[in-house]
């Protein structure tokens, strides 16, 4: 109880801002927020374009598996071989 007494007596020292600096600090906080996701966004955007022009390059420079190892026939109706797929949209090109 003592403990709640304190906080109460403390609490009335407060000097609490007016409506106007309330209004103010609260549109500050969403410029400034706004402002950081685009600043993040573009380095994200930067980064991602940087990355998937490194897979390109790095995927169009390597040997194909089947270059390296021999492609058995299984006697299976499937003829198609697996590709791997490192673009961002999700694999549709």
């Amino acid at each position: 109880m003592q403990y709640l007494r304190d906080t109460r007596t403390e609490l009335k020292h407060v000097a609490w801002p007016t409506q106007q600096q309330t209004t103010v600090f609260t549109i500050l906080v969403i410029v400034i927020s706004i402002a950081l996701a685009f600043y993040i966004g573009f380095f994200d955007f930067v980064f991602t374009q940087a990355l998937e022009r490194g897979i390109e390059w790095h995927v169009g420079n390597t040997v194909s598996p089947s270059e390296t190892f021999p492609v058995f026939d299984t006697g299976t109706t499937n003829t198609t071989t697996p590709t791997a797929d490192f673009s961002v949209t999700g694999g549709q090109n």
